[in-house]
């Protein structure tokens, strides 16, 4: 099967040392359009060697194993996937589960994009991965519910699981194991909501995508309402390498408690904007100076978002945080998603907050009421302020508003909102005063344009 590469595909920078203190273990051959078939990751890669393994232990072994690497979700939430999988019900002798695995490959969060690099040049390491969490969990049928932007990617992911199916990595009676498997790639529409697990499932189930009640959590009652387990496109390819290793070994890279490596989404305004594969408890500063050559455009970094659009902005200040997910929220933001944006002294942090705000009105799926009119009102107080129409009570208004969205609603993408915001309008405030004082932006010189409407 011809495997088409997307229409304006670049290549990103992709480091990963391959030593020791830096181990390459999710982007190895990254860049490599020809990386991606299974003869490749068997010869190359050490391809399928942890599935193996774990298809000698028992299930519960595994999860142990898993455990004990440490490793915590890299979707954004950072919760102990081990543990996570362990919530799984036991069949009984009254009653027999069916249970599903579920892998979130949506990848919608803004300043991040590394998921796709997995599926585009490491497809079967995710798969290996799927198998080995699906026998822990003895879970026989497997969803990988992705973007359905990524059009070339799910051809190569498709094209990846057919040639597991013809090695017998995948169906019936996996290499004389017993365990039987079934993979199937499900496109999403391109709602980030979807992102959101139970938006997630109930958009795999065919449903409008919005978040559900919980609980019942999913382990308990997920998709077609048998207990699931959803885990990001990372997370359960790092299973590979984990059982591969051994999880005691695993766990010696990174922090104690942030265990293993992670893939980090460098963009904006950074010399060699890309992904690079780090340890756990890396500085942010050694990220953007020692790794990334600084800014790209010779002027001072101002800010920078440290895990995805979601997250709350790094001042100066606390730029040497170490980049874990216990550090990052000392601090006073979110690892999330990894996916590190830099700004350079000439953004105006103003138009940022109200383009990041932008984004979350229109994507709130509208269920919530905090959210759906709070981002609205939000947006539109930012708009005003941006094009010269703001008063001097709005920045009090914007402040009183985060309080009344985060935490009242169903899922996060409110708090998602109000983080950001509240960050920027906290260590930035004297821009927005400017702008409603001045009738100028304070960066740029450039006086406000007033513009009716706020879209």
């Amino acid at each position: 099967m011809a495997i088409r590469t997307k229409p304006d595909h670049q290549r990103y920078t992709f480091e990963g040392f391959g030593s020791a203190k830096y181990p390459n273990l999710m982007l190895r051959g990254a860049g490599d359009l020809n990386n991606w078939p299974l003869a490749v990751y068997e010869s190359k890669h050490e391809g399928y060697a942890g599935m193996r393994k774990a298809l000698q232990m028992e299930p519960g072994a595994v999860i142990e194993d898993v455990k004990t690497s440490g490793i915590r979700g890299r979707g954004g939430a950072g919760f102990p996937a081990g543990l996570k999988w362990s919530f799984m019900p036991k069949d009984t002798a009254e009653r027999k589960f069916t249970r599903y695995l579920v892998i979130n490959a949506d990848e919608g969060e803004p300043g991040t994009f590394k998921d796709r690099a997995i599926l585009e040049y490491n497809p079967h390491q995710l798969i290996e991965g799927c198998i080995i969490a699906a026998y822990a969990m003895q879970a026989n049928t497997c969803y990988v519910y992705i973007r359905g932007e990524f059009l070339w990617l799910i051809e190569k992911l498709e094209a990846a699981i057919e040639e597991a199916k013809a090695k017998g990595y995948l169906g019936k009676d996996i290499l004389g194991s017993g365990f039987d498997l079934e993979i199937l790639v499900h496109r999403g529409a391109g709602a980030y909501i979807c992102g959101e697990e139970t938006a997630l499932l109930n958009s795999l189930e065919g449903r409008r995508g919005e978040p559900r009640v919980k609980p019942p959590f999913p382990a308990a009652k997920g998709v077609f309402g048998a207990p699931t387990t959803i885990n990001n496109v990372e997370t359960i390819a790092a299973v590979a390498p984990i059982l591969r290793m051994g999880g005691a070994e695993y766990a010696k890279l990174g922090t104690p408690k942030n265990t293993g490596t992670r893939v980090f989404c460098l963009s904006g305004h950074i010399k060699r904007p890309g992904l690079y594969e780090l340890p756990l408890g890396v500085p942010l500063d050694f990220i953007l100076n020692d790794l990334a050559g600084g800014s790209s455009t010779g002027k001072k970094i101002k800010a920078v978002i440290p895990g995805g659009a979601s997250a709350p902005v790094f001042s100066e200040k606390e730029f040497s945080t170490p980049m874990d997910f216990d550090a990052v929220r000392n601090a006073g933001s979110m690892a999330g998603s990894g996916g590190v944006i830099v700004l350079d002294e000439d953004t105006c942090m103003v138009q940022a907050c109200l383009r990041l705000i932008r984004f979350y009105a229109h994507e709130s799926c509208g269920q919530c009421t905090p959210c759906r009119e709070g981002c609205n009102w939000m947006e539109m107080i930012l708009h005003r302020i941006e094009h010269g129409q703001g008063r001097t009570e709005d920045l009090d208004l914007l402040a009183s508003m985060t309080p009344n969205i985060a935490g009242k609603t169903l899922c996060a993408l409110g708090d998602a909102a109000c983080g950001p915001m509240d960050s920027i309008l906290q260590k930035f405030r004297h821009e927005f005063v400017h702008h409603i004082e001045h009738k100028t932006c304070m960066v740029s010189g450039h006086r406000l344009l007033a513009h009716v409407g706020a879209h």
